[in-house]
Parts: structure tokens; sequence; C-alpha cells
């Protein structure tokens, strides 16, 4: 059967194609795609090109953008989609703002005693509800390795979150996921967290403390770690990985483990 959006690919695809070369240069550097299969490397390349014909990159003075400095930043972001199939995951916004550094931006609180507090602060990453995904570029040019931390992957996992609403680290979970048991599982390792930097704010915990600040922050984080350093994320959290492997569809970690198995590269670093 003939198909519109089929024939649609392809001909995006034709028009803006990646020399070989160019795409090479992006998977240098972002080691945490290695192991990935030849057909998950197609498809990777192909979403990103597609990525990049859907959303506007809005790259502000300071930042200079080429084919590879695009594909670099779509490469991350469509990442998590790799097994989630043809929805929009990414459906509500169509702008992401490239900012030369940290920014600043207006925050609000409102306490338990119904205090509302307002504050600027700084950030590296923003996004909003309906809204544009706001990214500063030297914290997209440090993702993409096995160390814990995407700005990338983390600001759009708050997209995939806000599906079902306000960001509240529940996004729209697959048929056969029980949301009381997510909600269980991700309840009981945010607690935990918090527990620990309540006994001691300057606690050496497994994972990020940002992911502490709230559910939100918590999904977030944890999504940057299961694919930036999955390892960490099991050890500490196993639970959580199971869910967000659910989740995914995917297992960094046992992508990682042959990695380290198999790569010489690997096995040297340790």
């Amino acid at each position: 059967m003939w198909s519109l959006s089929a024939w649609r690919r392809r001909r995006l695809l034709a028009k803006h194609p990646v020399a070989d070369e160019t795409w090479q240069r992006v998977r240098h550097h972002l080691t945490f795609l290695d192991g990935i299969s030849a057909e998950q490397d197609q498809w990777l390349r192909e979403a990103s090109v597609l990525f990049l014909t859907e959303k506007h990159l809005t790259a502000l003075p300071g930042v200079e953008l080429h084919q590879e400095q695009r594909l670099l930043l779509a490469a991350q972001a469509q990442l998590p989609l790799m097994n989630l199939g043809e929805l929009e995951w990414y459906q509500g916004f169509h702008e992401i703002i490239l900012y030369p550094d940290d920014f600043r931006s207006p925050q609000r609180h409102r306490d338990a005693s119904g205090v509302e507090h307002e504050w600027d602060g700084e950030h590296s990453g923003e996004a909003w509800q309906q809204g544009p995904v706001i990214l500063a570029w030297p914290g997209v040019l440090a993702s993409g390795n096995w160390e814990g931390y995407n700005l990338v992957i983390h600001e759009l996992a708050h997209k995939l979150d806000m599906l079902n609403g306000d960001a509240n680290g529940l996004p729209p979970l697959h048929h056969g996921m029980p949301v009381q048991q997510w909600a269980s599982v991700m309840q009981s390792a945010y607690d935990d967290l918090n527990h620990q930097l309540d006994h001691n704010p300057d606690a050496e915990t497994a994972i990020d403390p940002y992911a502490a600040e709230n559910p939100a922050e918590f999904f977030a984080v944890t999504s940057e770690y299961f694919f930036s350093a999955p390892d960490l994320l099991a050890d500490s959290y196993p639970q959580v990985y199971a869910q967000l492997s659910q989740f995914y569809r995917q297992d960094p970690l046992a992508r990682l483990k042959h990695l380290q198995a198999s790569d010489p590269r690997y096995q040297t670093e340790g």
C-alpha cells in the first residue's frame, strides 16, 4: 500500500543528505552510542535528519551551527525514541533555543506555608510546557559520553513527561506498565535520595542530587543516567533502571557491559 508518510520521509532524507564522514565524526563524539547495531545506527542517522526538519534550532549570538553540530544535538535527542515507534513523542514544541552559555531565568516557588518566593536562577537548560526547549551550547557539547550527564536527554525527558500535562515524573506509560508500579518504584528511590540529603546535605550521592528537587527532575536525571551511566543507575536503583528500560525499550547497561567485555578501549579505560 502506498504511504504518503513513507514518500515524504524518503523525500526529506534525499533533500538533506549526510555524508558518511560527517556522521562518523558525530559518532566519534558521542561515545555513548558505541555498540549500537548497524540497523540502529541507520535509524538514528535518518531520525536525526528528520528531527532537524521538524524542529527549528535558534542559535543566539555566540553559537555557530554547522551540519555536524546540528546532527550532534539531534542524535542525542533521538536516542531515547529509538524503540518507541512512530508516535509523536516530541509534540508540543517546534523550537530549540541555544544559548552560548548558562542563562538566568525567573523562578517561582510556593512553600508549605503558602509563601511565594521569586528569584533569578542560573540554568543550562529549560523545557517549557507548550513552549520551546532552551539549551546552553557548552552543555550540549559536554554531553554524549558515559559520564552520567546529558543536557539534551534531560530536557527532552521533561517534554516526554509533559505529554500527560504538567511535568510530574510520570510520562505516558506503555500498555502493560502499571502506573502503580512505576509510581511506587520512583517514589521509593526519590524518598531514599531525599533521606540521604536530609541526613547530610553534602552527601556524595550515587546520582546527581538535583534529582531530589522534585519527581519531574528525578525522572529527567535518571533518564540521563539510564543512557549515559547505566551501571551507576542500576547499582544504586535497580528497580528504577528496570522501569526506565521498559519505558524506553532499551538496555544501555547490556550494551555497556558488552563493550567492557569485548572492546579493548573500554577494557583499557577500566
